[in-house]
């Protein structure tokens, strides 16, 4: 919350509210992976912010996949999430989740 009102966005409290659940649940996924390390992205655009987690864990266990549909349901359950995905790729997992601001 801090970047994006440097970005000048002052969101309502629950948007506020809804980033910050919405990452947390996003840094969980990625921590679940059981890598050394997360990093944590965050871009803006046309009045929304894209936050993406990196799990940097390339070897993922059996029902990683079915875990991280479990939590792209959780995060749309918040109101101003218009997108979210998951995917693997050579740096591990990716996953991410798109707000309305």
């Amino acid at each position: 919350m801090e970047q994006l009102g440097r970005w000048k966005y002052r969101p309502a409290a629950d948007t506020v509210t809804a980033v910050e659940a919405v990452t947390t649940l996003l840094i969980g996924a990625a921590v679940a992976d059981g890598g050394t390390k997360v990093s944590v992205h965050l871009s803006d655009q046309d009045g929304q912010a894209c936050i993406l987690a990196l799990s940097h864990h390339t070897r993922l266990t059996t029902g990683a996949d079915d875990a991280g549909k479990d939590v792209l349901h959780q995060i749309t359950a918040h109101q101003p999430v218009t997108g979210c995905g998951t995917d693997t790729g050579p740096d591990g997992r990716r996953i991410w989740a798109v707000i309305t601001l």
